[in-house]
């Protein structure tokens, strides 16, 4: 029977409470056996263990949050205990190691420190002090066969660097993580974009999360620009989107970008999964009010990824069903533009785990985003349904006191209609019902009193300018000059 081997997992120390969620996923979708040892979870080294090398390769070849793996050679918290297990270690896998130690073997050793300035010539000091290593290869800095790291964490605390560091590690590089994506996938780059396109890094996470495997089809209700769409392609999903917003479907709103003025004629989101050599991956993104469902009951997705709009820099809205029709004096050729009405957070969240209920199949998961302000939070304003199971609760701070949270649900039973008396989704609380009203009035001042006392400051700096015997500029008028010429 195999032996457990230990690695070091080096983790990029951005979105830290996406790890472990990630990692838990990852484990879960390729059913990994691993060992977890690190305890703190918050440290960008942790110590693991996995069946075999190939059990950890197929980790680190999906995880964004992951910079590099290493297996084990020795790991303690001070230096001559450090080097006694490390010189024990290598005698005592003297046939296991003697290929890495090869004199045509070439070779290099990193020095890796956190929260701890070293310089050139402590850390030649410290590749000195491992002079018992049996290395007979030539030093290759460029491209070596062989790469050993040796790495001091010295705490999280920039403020209070202990005396001697906490843990001290050496180890081969085994892989290094999927982090490259994260320019790859880059918005700077990308043909089509809008104000909210997410960005790779947490696209990537989100994919990750709802475990998304070559084949699955993968379904975004409120698509936008498509972004999630071209994380989940890459991962291999089939990828189908729906939104309410023709122009932006069509790539016909206003450009995001300031040195742009108007769309290519060629900007879609299509064109995204095709800068990616993602188009095969491709169904298509239909227009459509998510309010008032159009999919038949027997389409299953395996996954739903999506980032609901909060009303701040898109509109939340449905088409609107009046009651009372006016005398019309349309005619039967005539377009017709459905009017559209406010779509509160409240019926938004509970139509999508409605949705997710019914269209996921059994062990699908729903990730979607949840915009809350942070002194508000309650893990009971959190949405529910009876057949999802929430598995992953992450936030991510925004501005001010604001905050969202990355949710992550799986379908654990198939769906049944609720009786008249079950209600399938609680009602979410008032602190997400109003978060674009608290958002925009709850500062100690309105945005109109904001505007007039900025024009005052203004109008007080002109005329002490001119007091001065300075004439003034009035750049607030320039740059709404320049705004407007980009459109003329």
């Amino acid at each position: 029977m195999t032996s457990w081997r230990k690695y070091i997992l080096w983790f990029a120390q951005e979105h830290v409470d996406f790890r472990v969620h990630e990692f838990d996923s990852l484990v879960k979708m390729f059913r990994l056996q691993v060992r977890r040892i690190t305890e703190q979870t918050t440290k960008p080294f942790w110590l693991v263990e996995f069946r075999d090398t190939e059990t950890a390769l197929q980790y680190a070849s999906r995880s964004i949050s992951l910079r590099a793996m290493f297996e084990l050679y020795a790991h303690a918290s001070n230096l001559p205990e450090f080097h006694d297990r490390l010189r024990k270690y290598v005698d005592a896998n003297k046939d296991a190691l003697s290929g890495y130690f090869r004199p045509d073997a070439s070779f290099k050793i990193v020095v890796e420190t956190y929260n701890k300035h070293f310089s050139q010539r402590e850390k030649v000091e410290k590749i000195e002090s491992m002079d018992y290593l049996p290395i007979e290869g030539p030093v290759n800095l460029k491209n070596p066969q062989v790469e050993w790291w040796y790495i001091e964490f010295w705490g999280l605390d920039p403020t209070a660097v202990p005396p001697e560091p906490e843990d001290i590690l050496f180890g081969r590089l085994l892989a290094s993580g999927q982090r490259h994506l994260i320019k790859e996938l880059s918005l700077k780059q990308r043909k089509f974009i809008g104000n909210t396109s997410m960005d790779a890094q947490l696209s990537l996470l989100m994919a990750n999360q709802a475990m998304v495997r070559d084949g699955d089809l993968v379904f975004d209700p409120f698509v936008g620009t498509g972004s999630l769409l071209v994380s989940a392609a890459k991962w291999g999903g089939y990828v189908l989107g729906a939104d309410i917003d023709y122009m932006m479907v069509h790539a016909r709103c206003r450009p995001s970008r300031i040195t742009q003025k108007v769309r290519e004629k060629d900007e879609s989101i299509r064109a995204n999964l095709k800068q990616y050599g993602c188009d095969d991956r491709y169904m298509d993104v239909v227009v459509a009010d998510f309010s008032n469902p159009l999919w038949h009951p027997r389409i299953s997705f395996d996954s739903i990824i999506t980032d609901p709009p909060y009303g701040i820099r898109e509109a939340t809205e449905k088409v609107e069903t009046k009651s009372s029709a006016k005398d019309s004096t349309r005619s039967e050729d005539m377009v017709h533009y459905p009017s559209t009405s406010h779509y509160s957070l409240q019926s938004l969240y509970n139509d999508l785990l409605e949705f997710a209920a019914r269209h996921l199949r059994l062990g699908g998961r729903l990730v979607c985003w949840l915009p809350f302000h942070r002194e508000d939070y309650d893990p009971k304003m959190l949405p529910q349904h009876r057949h999802l199971h929430l598995v992953a609760n992450s936030e991510q701070p925004l501005t001010g006191n604001t905050a969202r949270r990355l949710l992550t649900y799986e379908k654990s039973s198939e769906y049944s209609p609720p009786g008249l008396s079950l209600a399938s989704t609680p009602q979410i609380p008032t602190p997400s019902q109003d978060f674009r009203d608290r958002y925009f009035n709850s500062a100690l001042e309105s945005r109109k009193e904001r505007r007039l006392r900025k024009a005052e400051q203004r109008e007080q700096g002109r005329v002490e300018m001119e007091a001065r015997g300075k004439i003034p500029t009035d750049g607030r008028s320039k740059k709404c000059d320049l705004n407007k010429a980009r459109f003329v």
